[in-house]
């Protein structure tokens, strides 16, 4: 069996006062995720979502590659 860490919105994103992974508002976040520009999250029930670790790390690998070229 696999074992996937997850990051909640919490942690992934900006709130007043405290800098998220990614240094965006959790509604930018969302908007991302419905133009296809951050990867999809997994629902864990009906109010809870979270994304997979390595999904947004290759995420940020990749948009820091983009800001070089």
């Amino acid at each position: 069996m696999q074992v996937h860490q997850l990051i909640r919105i919490n942690e992934l994103a900006s709130h007043k006062g405290q800098r998220g992974l990614i240094p965006v508002s959790p509604a930018t976040l969302w908007r991302w995720v419905k133009a296809g520009k951050f990867p999809e999250p997994i629902r864990l029930s009906d109010r809870v979502t979270a994304w997979e670790a390595s999904k947004v790390n290759a995420w940020i690998q990749s948009q820091s590659g983009e800001a070089r070229a």
